[in-house]
């Protein structure tokens, strides 16, 4: 399998290709300054460059060397969050300066993988799995005590915070098939957005508080695996206007975190293409 990092204008419809590997790698974020793209493969983290025509640049992130694609930088740009289970063998959340350093735990129950920065940088919205049962949490990026948001209606997962602060916008099979939910960052007045007939995964508002970016399998597929046939698709926060940008071979890794440019122009993922294509 070949990975490819690419990045998609709104305006222009036109998709660029800034840097391929023979290697897996996964789920870029756009730092908030736009000056670097941050994905990961094998378990580590790398900074690449949005303009590409050079290869990435690997981040020290201390002990953690088992990172999963659940990772993001902070509003200001000072710290990254990542989800790994070197230390503990289940997926937990740490924090840890932009420039790489040794990591600082936030969650304490396990596993739990990050997906959302709150606008003000103090919260951190993330899936835990307890008792076999998936929710959407928030915590202080400071740890301590973690607040359930949701109540085990179906697997809810992928949240992550609008620019205004005043959403979570969510994944979750509570109607049967995974489609996108958002409520308020309380809990509160959850409301369906999606009502389509795909699996509706991993849903990304615009930093201009004006579209979701989410990804999207056929209704047949369960979970959010790699390697298959998905479509990227835009629509308003209220979810109206739903529309397919374009499809292509993905899934798992192409857009799991947060991947909007800062102007929200534009946004990265990765496509996959099998080695003898």
């Amino acid at each position: 399998m070949r990975s490819s990092v690419e990045i998609y204008n709104i305006r222009t419809r036109q998709t660029r290709v800034v840097w391929q590997t023979s290697e897996l790698v996964e789920a870029p974020n756009w730092s908030p300054d736009g000056s670097y793209l941050l994905i990961n493969g094998n378990g580590l983290l790398y900074r690449l460059s949005p303009d590409g025509g050079q290869a990435p640049t690997l981040l020290g992130t201390g002990f953690a060397v088992e990172c999963n694609n659940d990772h993001g930088i902070s509003p200001d740009g000072l710290m990254i969050v990542i989800s790994d289970k070197t230390e503990h063998g289940k997926s937990c959340i740490y924090v840890l300066p932009a420039e790489g350093g040794v990591p600082r735990q936030v969650t304490s129950k396990l596993p739990s993988y990050w997906h959302g920065w709150s606008p003000d940088g103090r919260q951190l919205a993330y899936c835990g799995i307890r008792d076999d049962v998936f929710d959407i949490y928030s915590i202080s990026v400071d740890g301590g005590d973690e607040r359930r948001l949701t109540e085990g209606e179906g697997r809810n997962d992928g949240p992550d915070w609008s620019a205004d602060g005043d959403w979570i916008y969510f994944n979750s099979s509570r109607s049967g098939l995974m489609q996108i939910w958002r409520m308020h960052a309380d809990g509160s007045d959850v409301e369906r957005i999606t009502y389509s007939d795909t699996g509706d995964w991993f849903p990304h508002p615009s930093p201009k508080g004006d579209k979701v970016l989410y990804l999207s399998y056929a209704p047949d597929v369960f979970d959010h695996p790699r390697d298959r046939e998905v479509s990227l698709r835009l629509m308003d926060m209220d979810g109206g206007a739903p529309e397919t940008l374009f499809e292509l071979f993905g899934g798992q890794g192409t857009i799991n975190v947060p991947n909007w440019s800062p102007d929200g122009a534009e946004f990265a993922f990765v496509r996959y293409f099998p080695v003898n294509d």
